[in-house]
């Protein structure tokens, strides 16, 4: 079994919406579609994670194997790869750390101060120093590796795309490699939009086999987006 596991495009952070594709998001997702239909990627099934993100992703995708009539199969939803809720735990972090510098300079900083805070608070998330968020850390990640028993519940030989986002993705990545929480972290903030992360499926579970690959950006550098 291929797994194709694909972090949403570009979202609308900064606006009252975050959930929802940028222009950006939306020719990468368009782009990235381009580049799967063109490389020969014929998939048994898609999975989306069931934010709305997820499924523009998707349909950004669909545009393009539909363009050059190629089948691509309707998504079936799985909440296991549903995003936890990070506005929930990034405010619970600055609430209760107001004056840890990240928070402070997130203030004024703008988008390019967000990594330095997305950082602080998913540390604290996962030493368990977040209070009164929807999921603790433990219970987002078991609720990943279910996720992640079902995909390997597919069928042998199958190519499985999932469309998802960086926590869910840096999550099995680390479960998949044994590797601690503070890579977990390191991995999620490393994790471009649109970016292409791939496993294979063996006797004893998943392996890694591809990272945070942009095969369909190598031309368009301006399109290389964290946020």
């Amino acid at each position: 079994m291929s797994l194709f596991l694909v972090r949403h495009g570009q979202a609308s952070a900064g606006t009252d919406d975050y959930d929802r594709l940028s222009e950006r998001g939306a020719v990468q997702a368009r782009r990235l579609g381009d580049w799967l239909a063109d490389t020969g990627h014929r998939f048994d099934s898609v999975i989306v994670g069931g934010m709305r993100r997820h499924r523009q992703t998707y349909d950004g995708i669909a545009a393009a194997f539909a363009a050059r009539n190629l089948p691509l199969p309707a998504p079936d939803t799985d909440l296991g790869f549903a995003e936890f809720d990070h506005r929930a735990v990034f405010e619970n972090f600055a609430t209760a750390h107001s004056d840890h510098p990240a928070v402070v300079s997130s203030r004024t900083g703008g988008l390019p101060a967000l990594g330095a805070l997305v950082h602080a608070a998913l540390g604290a998330w996962s030493e368990d120093r977040i209070a009164d968020v929807p999921e603790t850390w433990r219970v987002f990640g078991d609720r990943v590796a279910e996720a992640s028993a079902r995909l390997q519940a597919q069928p042998a030989r199958s190519e499985v795309l999932v469309l998802s986002s960086g926590g869910v993705i840096s999550r099995l990545a680390q479960q998949t490699l044994g590797a601690s929480e503070r890579t977990a972290v390191d991995l999620n903030l490393s994790l471009r939009n649109s970016g292409i992360c791939t496993f294979h499926r063996r006797p004893y579970g998943l392996a890694l086999d591809g990272w945070n690959a942009l095969p369909h950006l190598h031309d368009a550098r301006e399109l290389w987006t964290y946020y």
